[in-house]
């Protein structure tokens, strides 16, 4: 089953970062956010892969283009043929489209514009700043057995900051430390029917407004309640917390 993965965004919040990184590009225990989602995806067997690119999409080609020459011992003969020997070639056994969908298409708007690569098939779909433990063969079953377009995966995230209870005259009556919202969200990691794309329309589509809210309505889409980890890269506080995540060795993201 084919992954497709947001790429587009924006990675200016991130200092210490190149300007001409995409956040999907910044890295994590010295590789980009987005390889992590795709070595995630890989350990359940998706390998093909289509990238929607755009902010600084060469970036993303680079990285590909150069990802197998950058992890491998190599020799450059220029003596005769100017030939280039791969040795312990280390690569990934993955299928990578990096589709330039645009700098300042939407979301949705991306996901149309490749439509073409994946053709007429069901596909995955998740956004390139997000990283969980998730099962995602879990949510292929899930997916089959209710038979709508489209199942989102949902999680309750946790606040950011302490809770305060307070009586009328403004006195502090309990404290709580942060704790899980109670609020479901859309985590990505999702499963998609061909129909999905005929809810795009155009570059202007933001996926989570129009088309999200029509198929709501039109009763198509089931979450997925996910209680284990997720963790979105929004900040360079959310950055931090992958980092020490990885560099523990506990990253729950790590399955490999």
């Amino acid at each position: 089953m084919k992954v497709v993965i947001l790429a587009g965004g924006f990675g200016t919040r991130f200092s210490g970062e190149s300007p001409d990184c995409p956040k999907p590009m910044v890295r994590i225990g010295g590789m980009p956010l987005i390889w992590h989602i795709m070595k995630y995806y890989a350990c359940y067997g998706h390998t093909e892969f289509i990238l929607c690119a755009g902010y600084k999409q060469q970036a993303v080609k680079d990285f590909f283009f150069r990802y197998c020459l950058h992890r491998s011992d190599v020799t450059f003969d220029f003596t005769s043929e100017d030939k280039v020997t791969y040795h312990s070639r280390i690569s990934e056994p993955w299928r990578v489209t990096v589709a330039d969908t645009g700098r300042d298409t939407m979301t949705g708007g991306r996901v149309a514009r490749v439509r073409p690569y994946v053709g007429e098939e069901t596909f995955l779909l998740t956004y390139g700043d997000g990283l969980s433990d998730l099962d995602v063969n879990d949510t292929i079953r899930f997916h089959r057995e209710h038979g709508k377009m489209l199942t989102v995966t949902a999680v309750q995230p946790e606040e950011r900051f302490g809770v305060l209870s307070l009586d009328e005259s403004g006195s502090v009556t309990a404290f709580h430390e942060k704790e899980h919202s109670g609020r479901w969200i859309n985590a990505g990691f999702m499963v998609a029917e061909p129909e999905w794309f005929n809810y795009m329309e155009g570059d202007g589509t933001v996926l989570e407004k129009e088309p999200m809210e029509r198929a709501a309505r039109e009763g198509k889409i089931r979450a997925y309640r996910h209680t284990g980890f997720w963790q979105c890269m929004d900040t360079p506080r959310e950055k931090r917390i992958l980092e020490e995540l990885w560099e523990s060795g506990k990253a729950p993201w790590k399955l490999w």
